[in-house]
Formats: structure tokens, sequence, C-alpha cells
């Protein structure tokens, strides 16, 4: 393993290239004053802080750390277009976002930024599951930004274990997320109980289930599938595509009611905008009714008829939820199947 960069143009001992004030125009008083506080602009300011801090982030990199973590567009490596690769463990760069290869200012930045693509809510939870899987925030998450912040298309992107995060102010056209998204916990050692116990996201399953124990037997034998697929296998099929278990548009109204309810639970650790694009992109493809769920046997932790792993997927739509032995959970939003993803 190469040794960690660092940035000798951009010492923590040295003024940074973007000083306290612009930090504060860049991010908004209060907000500033909460990030480098107890809490962070996504606290003070949701929305599209996050946009507006990559271009300040972008404008205070010297060439040296340009060169390291800025790439092009289309930028393409051994592992495709790079700006949408997802996986469940990986480093987009080589450095990580708590080295001295960033100023305190940029730290201060990127910390701001990622908050703010989540719903401040679930700040709590998602600062457990850093702690869990990667021994906290910043100490294993890389970053990278794809174009040009402020003149154009760009995309800023998070990684690390169990996370893949994405920041583009719209710019990546027809996808939710910026793109495909990861997010993972493994609460209680790599295989968990049953329960579960501890995982933030697990009652995202137990809510999916409750929809299982409300379907009737006609009902459930299309929604039980015998063999999960690849996780990652989260390509769109399109309209002509053949989705694994029941077709939402056989549910009842009740049945549907709680399915938005499962959908909202999904929804729920984001940032509003994504949140609403998301739902936006779902309803260009044909809404809920053009999906279908699976629950799958194969993935049943301790036989007890809690169905770990499953799967909503529709034409432009696919949240796979595997969580057996932890929770992975991969996740591809857009509202035209043509988007291309690496995996």
């Amino acid at each position: 393993m190469r040794a960690p960069i660092r940035c000798t143009d951009c010492d923590t001992s040295t003024i940074s290239p973007i000083n306290r004030r612009r930090f504060v125009q860049v991010l908004g008083a209060s907000a500033a004053a909460s990030v480098c506080g107890v809490t962070t602009a996504a606290d003070a300011q949701p929305g599209h802080t996050s946009e507006n801090l990559v271009q300040g982030l972008y404008e205070s990199l010297s060439e040296r750390q340009k060169k390291i973590i800025c790439f092009d567009w289309d930028h393409t490596d051994e592992r495709g277009l790079l700006r949408l690769h997802v996986s469940n463990n990986w480093s987009i760069t080589e450095v990580s976002v708590s080295s001295e290869f960033f100023t305190r200012d940029q730290q201060e930045m990127i910390e701001a930024i990622f908050w703010g693509l989540y719903n401040p809510e679930w700040k709590d939870r998602i600062r457990r599951q850093l702690q869990d899987d990667a021994g906290g925030y910043g100490r294993a998450q890389s970053i990278a930004i794809f174009g040009t912040p402020g003149s154009g298309k760009f995309e800023f992107v998070m990684t690390g274990r169990h996370l893949t995060v994405r920041c583009d102010g719209d710019s990546t056209e027809h996808a939710a997320f910026g793109g495909p998204i990861f997010y993972g916990h493994a609460a209680g050692g790599f295989d968990e109980a049953p329960d579960h116990p501890g995982n933030v996201f697990w009652p995202q399953a137990v809510k999916a289930n409750k929809l299982y124990e409300m379907l009737d037997g006609r009902q459930r034998k299309p929604a039980l599938v015998a063999n999960a697929p690849a996780e990652e296998e989260v390509h769109f099929q399109g309209p002509a595509g053949r989705f694994p278990g029941l077709p939402l548009s056989e549910l009842s109204d009740d049945q549907r009611e709680h399915l938005q309810g499962v959908l909202s639970t999904l929804l729920e650790p984001y940032r509003a905008a994504d949140s609403d694009e998301a739902r936006r992109c779902l309803d260009a493809g044909g809404g809920l009714d053009s999906c279908s769920i699976a629950f799958y046997e194969s993935d049943d932790i301790g036989g007890d008829g809690i169905w770990d792993t499953w799967r909503l997927e529709g034409p432009s739509f696919v949240w796979h939820f595997r969580g057996d032995p932890h929770v992975h959970v991969w996740v591809n939003v857009a509202d035209d199947a043509s988007l291309k993803i690496t995996t």
C-alpha cells in the first residue's frame, strides 16, 4: 500500500487558500459557526448548501491537490466511468478526508458537504454507523471532484466502507442522488443476529417485512423468491425488464398505503432535495405500480421467516437491501433507464 499523500502546498500550519472569511461567505455565517462548533451546515441550512460548498472547496484547492482528487467529467479508469462507479467498500482516491493533505478549513468544508447530504435527524445514526464500520468520520473516507464546480457539470463523490454518496447539483442528467449510492452497517460484527441489534438501517427491513405480512396467500407466492441475485446487480432493465417478485400494481389500497411508508422510510436518511428528486424519477418511470417487490428465502438469518434480503425494482429504479450477514444496500434511481453505471 502506498504511503499517505501529503500536500506540501497546504500544510495545516499555513494560511489556507480559502480563509475563514471566505468560508463564512460560502457557507453562511450561522451555518459556518455551526460547522466549527457542535453542529453542522446540515442543521442550519438544509437544501443546496452542499453544492455551494463544493465550489468553495474546489476554489480552495492547490494545483497539486487538484491533480490527486479532481478529474474530468468523463474520466475513466479500470473501474469504468469513475464518477458513476459504486461499491460496498472502496476509496475513490488515495487520501482520507482527515489527512494533512487537506487544510483545516478544507476538512471543515468537506465535513459540511457530507452532513448536508443527510436529514439532520439522522446525524446520530450516521455517526454510529461510521464509528462501527470505519472508526468514525474522516479516518477511512476519501473524495473526488469531477468537472468544474461553478462552470457547468460537476460532481462530488465521497466513498468508504459501507458508503458512497454524491453531490452534483443535478449535473448528472436523469439520476437521483447524482448516481448510484451505497449504504450499510455491521453493528454487531460481521455476522449479525437475526434481529440485527443496533443496526441503524434494519428498521427499513422491518417495515418492508410488515408489507409481506399483509399479503394474502395468492400474493405471497410470487413475492417470495428462492434465491437472491448478486447484490451489486442494480443495473436498469428498462420498461421491457422482467422484475422478480410481486407486481406492486396488484396491491390493495391498504397495502399500497403501507408501501408508501416503506418508500418514505428508505428515503428518510437523505436531505429533502434528494428524496424529492428520487420520487420524481420514480414517478417518471411509471411510479411504484411499474415496480415489483421480492423477498428472498436464501438469506433468512435464523430461519425466522423475517426476510433479511429484499428488493424493490422497476424500469429505472432498484433498491436492493441485503441483510445477510449484515446490512448492505445498493440504490440506483433515475428517470431514464439508459443511465449506465459500473459496479
